[in-house]
């Protein structure tokens, strides 16, 4: 059974919480877990237990530190409006560099846990978090980068030759919010590279992969994707 805490990380401007969980072993590859809208909820939290299950040592990092600290929203329709609204807030009060400033702050954070000292660091996200965990490849150097449903990969792939770690993205072929047009830009922008993979999950919506949320989850396309990325993140990440 994964083993649980809450740490604090120092950043120049203060500093601010993350849950961790770490495998029964003692100890593992790291991975950054970088949450959706609704703050480390239930479903961040469940993703953590389940890489440390699978032998990581998990760091989920507060991005609203700056804004709103503990800020959790339910996983109901009322908890979607308030994750994005924070969201909004999230985008218009806090800096780019401010953001990828504290995502290598959490991220050499976990790198110095004696859990996982000397060995591999990855950075994995769902939604929000899929948007920032490319941002953190972009701006330092993780591992491996996997990133869910990032609506904001398209807009930075600009950047894209600074990604320099194994990536996969996933995709719902069915997602309200995310272009097909902009899955098709990351696809072939990444299509030359041999250690990058872009997979469209036919039926699946935005945050398919959230179990929580009946209005999100599809179990199909989380049954494919998950184990698609226990094998990208093994393959990565303990070698």
């Amino acid at each position: 059974m994964a083993r649980e805490r809450t740490q604090r990380i120092e950043v120049e401007a203060g500093s601010f919480d993350a849950f961790v969980s770490t495998p029964d072993s003692g100890s593992g590859p790291g991975i950054l877990l970088l949450h959706e809208i609704f703050g480390i909820a239930e479903f961040a939290r469940a993703k953590a237990r389940d890489l440390a299950e699978a032998g990581f040592v998990v760091l989920v990092p507060d991005l609203f530190w700056r804004i709103q600290p503990g800020f959790l929203a339910p996983d109901t329709d009322e908890g979607v409006q308030q994750g994005m609204a924070m969201a909004n807030r999230f985008f218009a009060e806090v800096a780019p560099e401010q953001t990828r400033s504290d995502l290598s702050a959490a991220l050499h954070h976990l790198r110095a846990m004696p859990e996982v000292s000397g060995r591999k660091v990855g950075t994995l996200g769902y939604c929000l978090g899929g948007t920032l965990a490319f941002a953190l490849a972009v701006a330092a150097d993780p591992d491996a980068l996997v990133s869910y449903y990032g609506s904001g990969v398209a807009g930075m792939l600009g950047e894209a030759d600074s990604v320099r770690c194994p990536a996969l993205f996933h995709f719902g072929g069915s997602d309200p919010f995310i272009a097909g047009k902009d899955v098709a830009e990351v696809s072939n922008r990444f299509a030359d590279r041999p250690d990058a993979e872009v997979v469209v999950h036919e039926g699946g919506g935005h945050a398919f992969e959230n179990t929580f949320h009946p209005m999100f989850s599809n179990p199909e396309a989380t049954a494919e994707s998950w184990p698609q990325t226990l094998r990208f993140l093994a393959r990565t990440l303990e070698g």
